[in-house]
């Protein structure tokens, strides 16, 4: 591990790779402090205050001021290879089908993206978005060359090691590459087959979307899947919308089809994200409902399945079910819960003894879903519907006395998400995962998804207040050493799918199961004697009411700035402790060389 360090997080946001290094560095032992890229002299006025030894900068959208980075070491996380420039850098990788990609941490100088390099990551690059790329392979590969670019400060410092200067030479296969435009994405859905439809959009997808055109409409696509065309269609024309399922649109190609899962309509008062079939309400209805089995055949993996938001499988002996859900950005409206609620329902029916709840690759579960919310006719009535919806989801799993049941945490959880995953009798998280499990956040939400039985009974009252009140993330590895998880494995995606395959075979084939369930029931009898989840759930939801009707207005607020994704206009104090009250930075360090 490198020297104790003072480390500034220069960050466009706090998005997921900035939460991760947060985490990460600090647990590290190094002291770290956030600002936000609002202007010059806010960022100087933070250095002023903080005196860190490095600027580290994870996202950014505009160039670190000559003020700063000529006087402090300032490191650039490039999510790019060496050589790579522009700001546009996976969005190229992936429309242009690299077979590999890469993440650089560079010194900031003048020119942006060209300052010596001080430590690189390599990985293989997946047919996948652009966001599932950048919160997976790249945030864990930033991680590992920003470590190492840290390890190397002190022996800068004292002369005795140099970065690499950036120069092109034959082993240097980046380049600079300009800012993409809607130009260079263009869709040709005469002439393009469906993988290089998918690649284009994919390579929006977060930002900023391609912009395309559904019945007759202008909008901009995202979360694009492959599909398939149903019987009937075969001869429809390229770029026919074909049907609907579960929000999306089946639109065709050339070879085929894609679904379509979100749009950003240019016309509409709501101008962000949302279910496709939401957006294009009317013409979705017209379309024929192509609805997906929800029981897939056993040791199907999720390629095989298509697109589909949910899936349940069994091991042949039926002892062990899997149910599958992944929801866009891990965010759950109220149609979604009530599907998976559905779900739950059926899983339930099953023979099966072991339950395994497994999410999203990106998100288990963020909560309830803000968009939707924010576009209904009252927001209000629609977050008490969502917060309904979601608790009865969370009902399902604490009632299930008679099996156990698994939360699979393959990527982050946050808000609800987290409470969600409390409500089954284990939760395994894969390394990496971070988890934001409080809801102050999002204007002061009181939050519900019966927090207040499932957090204290893992790690007792005192240490819930300090987790809600704390508002930071909190890597899968601290999670599980408090208590609030029971563990964390797996260095990978895969390594934690199959570690959680042979953990869930074992324990439905152990000869000791019917004895955990049948202590599983008495506990869940005893606590509900106690006091009766009704009364967690209406105290939780009389506080939300004062969120969602009440004279504060901060939820509503903050969920709009949230969706629009307005610009920071400052950092909160719970990540700048430079700007604590009585905050004294200890003698600066030395300038940049």
């Amino acid at each position: 591990m490198a020297a104790a360090l003072r480390i500034l997080l220069l960050t466009h946001s706090f998005n997921g790779l900035a939460q991760r290094l947060f985490a990460e560095l600090g647990a590290d032992g190094h002291a770290v402090s956030v600002e936000f890229d609002i202007a010059d002299s806010v960022t100087e006025e933070a250095v002023a205050l903080f005196a860190p030894d490095v600027i580290v900068a994870p996202f950014l959208k505009r160039a670190v001021p000559e003020t700063i980075w000529r006087r402090h070491l300032t490191l650039i996380v490039h999510p790019g290879i060496v050589g790579d420039r522009g700001p546009s850098a996976l969005d190229w990788a992936i429309q242009e089908g690299e077979a590999a990609w890469g993440v650089t941490v560079l010194q900031a100088e003048a020119e942006m993206d060209a300052g010596p390099v001080w430590a690189s990551r390599a990985f293989p690059l997946r047919a996948a978005s652009k966001a599932d790329v950048y919160r997976n392979e790249t945030t864990a590969g930033a991680l590992a060359a920003v470590r190492e670019a840290l390890a190397r400060v002190p022996e800068w410092r004292a002369g005795r090691w140099q970065p690499r200067p950036l120069v092109q030479t034959p082993d240097v296969r980046g380049r600079l590459r300009p800012l993409m435009r809607q130009a260079d994405r263009a869709l040709d859905w005469a002439r393009m087959d469906s993988a290089a439809i998918l690649a284009r959009i994919r390579a929006a997808d977060g930002f900023p979307g391609v912009a395309d055109a559904l019945f007759e409409q202008p909008c901009q696509l995202f979360d694009a899947h492959p599909g398939r065309r149903p019987a009937g269609f075969e001869h429809a024309a390229p770029g026919a919308v074909l049907a609907r399922r579960d929000g999306a649109l089946l639109r065709a190609t050339v070879d085929g089809a894609v679904w379509i899962g979100h749009v950003r309509r240019a016309d509409s008062p709501h101008p962000f994200k949302l279910p496709a079939t939401l957006v294009f309400a009317a013409e979705a209805a017209t379309l024929p409902e192509l609805p997906a089995t929800l029981m897939a055949p056993a040791g199907a993996d999720r390629a095989e399945l298509g697109y589909r938001e949910l899936a349940y499988r069994e091991t042949d002996n039926g002892a062990l079910g899997v149910l599958s859900f992944d929801f866009y950005n891990g965010a759950m409206s109220t149609a979604q819960c009530r599907r998976l609620l559905a779900a739950i329902g059926f899983a339930r029916s099953r023979p099966t003894r072991v339950l395994v709840l497994d999410g999203g690759a990106g998100f288990w579960s963020n909560g309830i879903h803000l968009n939707t919310i924010e576009a209904a006719a009252s927001p209000a009535d629609e977050s008490s519907a969502n917060i309904e919806a979601i608790d009865d989801v969370c009902l399902a799993l604490i009632g299930l006395t008679d099996r156990l049941t698994i939360a699979a945490l393959r990527g982050n959880a946050g808000a609800g998400g987290c409470f969600l995953a409390l409500a089954c009798d284990r939760v395994w998280a894969r390394e990496g995962v971070v988890m934001n499990p409080h809801y102050k956040n999002m204007g002061n939400l009181f939050g519900s998804e019966y927090w207040t039985y499932l957090l204290p009974r893992r790690v007792g009252e005192e240490a819930a207040r300090a987790i809600m009140h704390n508002r930071l993330p909190l890597l899968a590895r601290q999670a599980a050493a408090q208590g609030l998880i029971d563990d964390c494995f797996g260095a990978d995606r895969a390594h934690f799918a199959a570690e959680v395959r042979a953990r869930a075979h074992a324990l439905a084939g152990d000869p000791g199961l019917a004895a955990l369930i049948a202590d599983k029931a008495r506990r869940r009898a005893a606590d509900e004697a106690e006091r009766p989840l009704a009364a967690y759930r209406a105290a939780e939801l009389a506080m939300m009411r004062r969120n969602f009707y009440g004279f504060d207005p901060s939820y509503h607020v903050a969920r709009y700035h949230f969706v629009l994704k307005s610009p920071q206009s400052w950092t909160p104090r719970h990540l700048a402790r430079h700007r604590e009250l009585g905050w004294r930075a200890p003698a600066a360090s030395a300038p940049v060389a």
